[in-house]
């Protein structure tokens, strides 16, 4: 058998050899459609010399990592030249080095997450403890009741199908995030209907534990819709658009023993007196400043 040489590219040292992964990768994806063409008996055949010859590089390879990690000089060899992402990738073709399980994971979530994000979702893998693979889920998922029902079809199944060291899936809360109303804007002058204020009535016109309901007008021409929120109570104003799609939330579910309202079109679920969406984390109902002055409620919707 005649020795084939592999001359350096001009300009680099000796033992320097250049290689097109590429023009590589392409040769084989050429070879294994060519083998489509072949009859079944053939086919059989080529698969049987491919698994041979992948069986003898895996057995080369194991040896030469093994005998480099007994080294101690060559350890360290051994450590760099995994670092180099193509001696990386060779080694896990042939399952002698694997991904931790962080990194095996987020490539997972890479293939749901298109999904999510049609859905208007997303996915952050946090940590993974004990087998348990803590993940926060960010945005809303549009026409979902709940969160945790696109977490675990889309998420859960995948990480526990396909990380072996995975076996379950928590959620964790995101931080609260509920609108802040600056103090100055509470603040009523001697001329409320000029900054923007409406009186909405009496505070006790408005039905105890229930919303209602109202349009709007501030003397500068600026009109709201806005629902008002009274659970035992404590007064809270929204403008009245869901955080999903923006539908109107007359008809929501104000649930007092919880301290829940539930949007009637989607389920979406909000903490009463904060706005805070408890189904999609990071989703706010947007509030408005509300006070009340002498038995009235006044609500701003201009400046």
């Amino acid at each position: 058998m005649s020795a084939t040489t592999v001359a350096a590219p001009t300009g680099q040292p000796p033992d320097a050899i250049a290689v097109d992964f590429e023009s590589l990768a392409k040769r084989v994806d050429d070879a294994m459609a060519a083998l489509e063409s072949l009859d079944e008996s053939a086919r059989a055949v080529a698969d049987e010399v491919k698994a041979a010859v992948e069986a003898i590089h895996r057995a080369g390879l194991v040896t030469i990592v093994q005998r480099m990690r007994a080294d101690e000089a060559a350890r360290a060899v051994l450590f760099d030249l995994v670092d180099d992402p193509v001696v990386h990738l060779l080694l896990s073709l042939h399952e002698i080095v694997r991904p931790d399980p962080m990194t095996h994971a987020n490539r997972v979530l890479v293939t749901v997450r298109p999904q999510l994000q049609s859905h208007g979702g997303d996915v952050t893998l946090v940590r993974i403890e004990d087998g348990i693979a803590f993940v926060r889920l960010d945005g809303a998922c549009n026409g979902c009741s709940m969160s945790s029902v696109t977490l675990r079809n889309l998420v859960e199944s995948a990480l526990v199908e396909d990380v072996p060291s995975i076996t379950g899936v928590e959620v964790l809360p995101n931080e609260p995030s509920p609108t802040l109303i600056p103090l100055e804007s509470l603040r009523i002058g001697p001329d409320p209907a000029s900054e923007g204020w409406v009186k909405v009535g009496p505070a006790a016109s408005l039905p105890n534990d229930e919303l209602t309901a109202l349009s709007l007008s501030a003397q500068s021409g600026q009109q709201a819709e806005i629902i008002v929120v009274n659970a035992g109570q404590r007064l809270s104003a929204y403008r009245n658009e869901c955080a999903h799609q923006g539908l109107p939330l007359d008809n929501a579910v104000l649930d007092i023993d919880n301290g829940t309202l539930t949007c009637p079109w989607h389920g979406f679920c909000y903490d009463a007196t904060s706005g805070e969406c408890l189904t999609a984390p990071g989703a706010q109902l947007e509030q408005m400043p509300l006070r009340v002055d002498s038995g009235e409620v006044w609500v701003r919707v201009g400046t």
